[in-house]
């Protein structure tokens, strides 16, 4: 079945970075767009970040633009959020997502607390 699990997340530092991972799982990883999401207290689930099944194009919320990267490595079935410069308000549970033609599936989360 298809699965995706997010790791990486952790507390650091106003100014600090974090490496985010998604190991997917249970479809053709190579052939899907793979999303990005975050999810602050109280507040709406948002779109982070996107990266085509090739890898060749992204594209990012404004406010992580420069400072967040999206990647993937289709050999190991993984994708990747770096992220850098992180400030308090970037606090929040990170998703990452897929659309297949099955259906649209989540992974469980990674907290992410940047904070002094």
């Amino acid at each position: 079945q298809v699965q995706l699990v997010e790791s990486g997340g952790g507390l650091v530092q106003p100014g600090g970075s974090l490496t985010l991972s998604c190991a997917a799982s249970g479809f053709t990883f190579s052939g899907y767009g793979m999303y990005w999401y975050r999810q602050a207290p109280g507040k709406e689930r948002e779109w982070v970040a996107t990266i085509v099944s090739t890898g060749t194009n992204t594209a990012y919320l404004d406010s992580v633009k420069g400072r967040f990267t999206i990647t993937r490595q289709n050999a190991k079935n993984t994708l990747y959020l770096h992220m850098n410069s992180l400030k308090p308000e970037d606090t929040a549970v990170y998703y990452c997502k897929t659309v297949l033609p099955i259906g649209t599936y989540w992974g469980q989360g990674t907290q992410v607390t940047v904070s002094s």
